[in-house]
């Protein structure tokens, strides 16, 4: 799904984008200048491999995410550190955001439920 950043208002525009067993569920919301802030939670289940047993298990995810879309290369004068990504097209694609933030969490260390139980120990 691309949206055209120019047409996003003060007014909310509401989205959601799902692949495979994921869902990225938000808003799109006219910030400053540019600057176009996205809120949204992603939720669903991933195939991981465990990071200890490298054995596959199902990861349930609920993550929220909130960062900036600039329109164009973002250039910060005030020095406020902020979480933007730059849109060179004036688009955003929401299905790459989405594709994107899956990478990130994956590249996590996530461990299967055998390996994160503690061992029991025995005296």
């Amino acid at each position: 799904m691309r949206i055209v950043l120019r047409k996003v208002t003060k007014t909310p525009l509401d989205f959601e984008v799902t692949s495979n067993e994921m869902t990225f569920k938000g808003f799109l919301e006219y910030y400053s200048a540019k600057l176009i802030l996205l809120k949204a939670s992603i939720s669903g289940t991933l195939e991981k491999s465990c990071d200890i047993c490298a054995q596959g298990f199902n990861l349930k995810v609920s993550e929220e995410v909130e960062f900036f879309i600039n329109d164009g290369i973002y250039e910060d004068d005030s020095s406020t550190l902020l979480d933007v990504v730059e849109s060179l097209d004036g688009n955003v694609d929401l299905e790459e955001i989405l594709h994107s933030e899956i990478e990130l969490i994956k590249s996590d260390y996530h461990s299967c439920g055998n390996c994160s139980k503690p061992e029991e120990i025995e005296f």
